[in-house]
C-alpha cells in the first residue's frame, strides 16, 4: 500500500510547477501528475483509469521516485532525431553550458545560432539537451559550510544513542523559529482565469518560538519568548525535565547558536539534580534537526495562503498549531517529520557561484 503525503512540500510544488508547464513534455508532465495523486492518496488503479494506463506502471514510477529521486521519471525515452550539430560541436556546448547556469532554452538557442548557424525550436533544443545528458533542474540550496565527516559522525553517534536507548532516557530535538506575520502565497488547483489573490499584511511583526520535540511519541513543548536567548533556551530545558518526571537523562539535541552555550544554560547545567544531556548539531546543519521539517509543516497548516486581519488573530493561529494541532493531529504527518538523515558534502555538487 503506497502511503500518502511522502512528498515534501519542496518537492510537491516542484513537481506542480512540472504539471502547469505548457511546454512540458507530456510524458514527464504524467508521471508528475501520477506522483502528485499519490501523494493525495489516490490508488494506483485510480490514477490508471484517470491517465489511461496500467497500475503496475503507477507503481513502476513510484518505486523509481522513492529510490532514485525525480531524476528517475524526470526524462522520457525519446532522445530526438538525427543530430544537427556535429561531435565537435555538442562537445563545445557542453563545455560551454557547463561553464554556466542557463535558465531558458532561448539562451541556448541563441548561443547555437551565434557560434553554428544552426537554428533549434524550442522542443527541438530539449531532445538536444535530453540526449546529452542534461535536464532542466532548479538549485536546492545547502549549507555554506558542510563538514561531511562531522555529519557522518553526528548520524554515527545518533544511530548509536537511538540503538542503545534505556527507557528510562529519552531524546529531543530542540530549535527557534521566527513566523513573520505577512501573507505567504503558496500553489494550489483554481479553476483557469479565476486569477486567485491574497490580501497583504501591515506589518511585520514576528512571533518567537522555541520549541523542541520528541520523534518518539511527539511530545513539542515550547516557549514563547519576546526574545529568544540564553534565558528562553533555560526555561525551554526546565520545561522538557518537567514533561519527563521518569526520565533518568534527556537528550537534547540543538545547534551552536550562542543563547545555547551561554551563561543561563551553563548554570541550568551545573544544577546538581540536573537531567538534561546537551548534544551538539555540526555546524551548519539545519537537515540534521527534524524540528526544522515540523516548522515547514507549520507554516503549511498555518500561514500558507491565509490572511489574518491582525497580528493577534495570526499569533493565535501560531500558537494553536503548538497548542492543539500537534497534540491531536501529528499522526498525519509523522512521516514528514523524521530522522531519516543524510550527509549533505560540496564535492557532490556543483556550486554556483
Amino acid at each position: 500500500m503506497i502511503r500518502p503525503n511522502f512528498l515534501s512540500a519542496e518537492d510537491r510544488r516542484e513537481l506542480e510547477a512540472c504539471v502547469r508547464r505548457q511546454r512540458e513534455d507530456h510524458g514527464i508532465a504524467r508521471r508528475a501528475n501520477a506522483l502528485l495523486l499519490l501523494d493525495d492518496g489516490k490508488s494506483c488503479v485510480q490514477i490508471a483509469e484517470f491517465l489511461y494506463l496500467d497500475d503496475d506502471t503507477i507503481r513502476g514510477w513510484y518505486k523509481a521516485y522513492r529510490q532514485d529521486g525525480w531524476e528517475s521519471v524526470a526524462l522520457d525515452g525519446w532522445k530526438g532525431g538525427q543530430a544537427r550539430l556535429t561531435d565537435e560541436q555538442e562537445s563545445a556546448l557542453c563545455a560551454w553550458l557547463d561553464e554556466r547556469f542557463c535558465r531558458s532554452t532561448g539562451e541556448i538557442r541563441a548561443h547555437i545560432a551565434a557560434q553554428w548557424y544552426v537554428t533549434y525550436s524550442h522542443s527541438g533544443c530539449i531532445k538536444l539537451l535530453a540526449r546529452l545528458d542534461y535536464e532542466y533542474r532548479k538549485p536546492k540550496t545547502v549549507p555554506r559550510v558542510a563538514d561531511e565527516a562531522k555529519q557522518e559522525e553526528f548520524i554515527a553517534r545518533y544511530e548509536a544513542l537511538l540503538n542503545a536507548l534505556p527507557a528510562d532516557e529519552a531524546v529531543y530535538f530542540a530549535d527557534a523559529v521566527h513566523p513573520e506575520y505577512q501573507s505567504r502565497p503558496a500553489f494550489g488547483w483554481v479553476r483557469k482565469g479565476t486569477n486567485p489573490a491574497m490580501r497583504t499584511t501591515t506589518g511585520r511583526k514576528r512571533v518567537n518560538i522555541h520549541g523542541a520535540l520528541n520523534l518518539e511519541n511527539f511530545d513539542a513543548p515550547f516557549m514563547e519568548p519576546v526574545t529568544v536567548d540564553g534565558k528562553s533556551a533555560a526555561q525551554l530545558l526546565a520545561k522538557i525535565e518537567a514533561r519527563n518526571p521518569d526520565k533518568t537523562t534527556i537528550h537534547v539535541i540543538w545547534d551552536n547558536a550562542p543563547y545555547h552555550k551561554g551563561p543561563e544554560v551553563r548554570a541550568f547545567l551545573d544544577r546538581p539534580e540536573c537531567r538534561i544531556n546537551l548534544i551538539p548539531l555540526p555546524p551548519y546543519s539545519p537537515h540534521l534537526n527534524p524540528i526544522e521539517r515540523l516548522w515547514a509543516v507549520m507554516h503549511r497548516y498555518v500561514t500558507h495562503n491565509r490572511f489574518y486581519p491582525t497580528q493577534t488573530a495570526f499569533a493565535t493561529a501560531i500558537l494553536g498549531f503548538f497548542r492543539e494541532t500537534i497534540p491531536k493531529n501529528w499522526h498525519r504527518f509523522r512521516e514528514q517529520v523524521t530522522d531519516n538523515f543524510r550527509v549533505i558534502s560540496h564535492a557532490n555538487l556543483r556550486v554556483l557561484q
